[in-house]
């Protein structure tokens, strides 16, 4: 396959790139390269990738060697390090991403490679075996979730379901929510604020979490879930004052105030909701199915545990959106696209996928490979109907490609906070909101254009 003679990532696209590091206060970057594959052809490649220290083990890339006879250079994720690489003209061979967020965003900036060819000729990643979750790693130059792959997810989850705990429920007399049928949002602040408990003014159990896997793809999928968009039609501005995302904010500010579940002025103790679920000390967590992993590690707490649809606002459509979908994609600029593809197919189709899918932390990213998703157990049959049922309401939500995650966090909070405190009215808060985050927008977008 031909490789794209194109120079490195302009000044231009570099500032697009690091727009997050300004609004997050990351350091400046160096233009110092690592050393990437050589583009030795036949046994004995090898290949670059940038990957958390979780998402290949010694283990696999021992395995990789094997099975495949490409030896993979390890090398951990960083954005700084990421964006000195991709403008010098050597960035890793692939690179870790997350489908929802950094798809659009790294593709509207003309720094990944399409794999449409690569998946045409392929017989591990046919492109009838992708789950529609890979639709997240679709571009267009204008719409997410269309046109171009520029990548895949490992597994992915359902984000916007959640656990609870029915032992929690029985305490305090709460109805349990129901396994296929959704709650509105209303009533699980509700249930919520029921199941909360509280010992001299400090909160001792969370009623619930509901914070998403970022606020970026929370308020795009509430907004869709109120059945509207966040953004306009081509993604140049967001507005929180249409009656669907005022919905949506008005919504989490409530849930913050309130002070039922962790929140950015009521942080969890253990920074997220895992251990927090597994002592007692929360009742229902929005996370997907992918929690299913770490709580089937202890059986008394899966046996009490049960996986439960998407809420709905009373009149809106059922959205059921991934948050995530964490795969890997391909620069423009890798030195061995063919060895890299290779690792790509035998990551996402081979041994690594398989184990994935048996190991119940995701719903795996290709169909064929569904059968081996764990049902042995009682509880891993409950929950697996449950997730069935779900992949039916699974659509893509599009967010703005103008905008990084990190960017988009930081606005919020920090315009948020004295809203959630009380201090601020949701249409003040919603104003101020289209102000901060719009500027950003905008320079993301003559960055890019």
């Amino acid at each position: 396959m031909q490789t794209h003679a194109r120079a490195p990532v302009s000044r231009r696209r570099f500032l697009g790139l690091s727009a997050a590091g300004a609004v997050a206060g990351a350091a400046s970057l160096s233009g110092c390269a690592l050393q990437v594959s050589t583009g030795v052809s036949g046994p004995g490649e090898s290949v670059t990738v940038m990957v958390k220290s979780g998402d290949l083990t010694p283990d696999l890339i021992k395995q990789a060697k094997k099975d495949t006879g490409i030896t993979i250079n390890q090398v951990d994720y960083d954005i700084t390090k990421l964006i000195a690489m991709l403008t010098s003209g050597n960035p890793p061979d692939l690179v870790r991403g997350v489908g929802a967020v950094d798809a659009a965003y790294f593709a509207a900036r003309d720094v990944m490679q399409e794999l449409d060819t690569y998946f045409a000729n392929s017989s591990v990643l046919r492109v009838d075996d992708l789950d529609p979750v890979n639709d997240l790693w679709r571009y267009d130059g204008k719409v997410q979730g269309k046109g171009s792959r520029y990548g895949m997810a490992k597994d992915f989850s359902q984000d916007s379901m959640f656990w609870f705990n029915t032992a929690a429920f029985d305490k305090k007399n709460v109805a349990y929510p129901s396994e296929t049928e959704p709650v509105t949002f209303d009533q699980w602040l509700q249930d919520a604020q029921r199941l909360a408990q509280r010992s001299h003014g400090q909160t001792t159990v969370f009623g619930g979490s509901y914070n998403g896997l970022v606020k970026l793809t929370l308020m795009a999928t509430m907004t869709a879930s109120a059945g509207g968009s966040l953004f306009n039609d081509d993604f140049s501005k967001a507005d929180f004052t249409t009656p669907e995302a005022r919905k949506a904010l008005a919504w989490y500010i409530d849930y913050c105030k309130l002070k039922v579940g962790p929140s950015a002025i009521l942080p969890d103790p253990n920074g997220w909701d895992g251990p927090t679920y597994q002592a007692g000390r929360l009742a229902m967590s929005n996370n997907g199915y992918w929690l299913g992993g770490l709580i089937g590690t202890d059986p008394k707490l899966a046996k009490v545990s049960r996986l439960a649809p998407a809420p709905v606002f009373a009149g809106g459509p059922r959205i059921s959106a991934c948050q995530g979908g964490t795969g890997l994609w391909m620069p423009r600029k890798a030195h061995n696209k063919d060895a890299a593809w290779r690792i790509f197919e035998w990551f996402f189709g081979e041994a690594p996928a398989k184990a994935r899918a048996t190991s119940g932390w995701g719903i795996p990213s290709l169909k064929s490979l569904r059968p081996l998703m764990p049902a042995k157990e009682e509880y891993q049959k409950r929950t697996l109907k449950a997730q069935e049922n779900e992949l039916k309401h699974f659509s893509v939500v599009a967010v703005s490609p103008y905008i990084s995650v990190d960017a988009f966090e930081s606005l919020f909070n920090q315009v948020s906070t004295p809203a959630m405190q009380g201090a601020m009215s949701v249409d003040t808060l919603a104003g101020h909101l289209n102000s901060v985050i719009n500027q950003q927008i905008e320079r993301g977008k003559e960055q890019v254009g």
